[in-house]
């Protein structure tokens, strides 16, 4: 183990727990809304309108979803002053958390650590979204012709 890390990473054990909570709290009520306000609009109207409509609504609730989780760890990079300023700390938090991994932004050899765990919790984030996604399109998706 790297000496250079210390107990720095640590921080990162309260924000991963924090952020999945966030996440499934969020993603119950996203969910719970999202098939209320399909079986509401779905009457008279075309099923695939409403159910696209839903998942466009769906899918832009889960980027905010993220890009909030995202702020909650770069809210943190700032306060630790483990960035510069707060844009590049959104910058880092967002590249970290995808995966994405391009951005130029580099943290100190102490501050490391917590970087790889936030992109750790970012795939435990992702492959939650993926979970409810499909919960939810299970729920609004009609199992025969006659539940239309």
């Amino acid at each position: 183990m790297n000496s250079n890390w210390n107990g720095n990473w640590v921080w990162s054990v309260p924000l991963i727990v924090l952020s999945v909570i966030y996440h499934v709290f969020c993603w119950a009520f996203i969910n719970e809304k999202v098939v209320q306000a399909t079986q509401i609009l779905q009457r008279g109207r075309s099923f695939i309108f409403v159910f696209a409509l839903a998942m466009g609504i769906t899918t832009l609730l889960a980027t905010l979803l993220h890009a909030s989780e995202a702020g909650m760890w770069a809210w943190v990079y700032s306060i630790l002053g483990a960035l510069p300023d707060r844009k590049s700390a959104m910058l880092y938090s967002l590249s970290a958390m995808t995966s994405y991994g391009h951005e130029s932004f580099d943290l100190a050899g102490h501050w490391r650590l917590m970087g790889a765990l936030e992109a750790l919790n970012g795939m435990i984030l992702f492959g939650l979204t993926t979970a409810f996604l499909y919960a939810t399109i299970q729920k609004v998706w009609p199992r025969s012709n006659d539940e239309r």
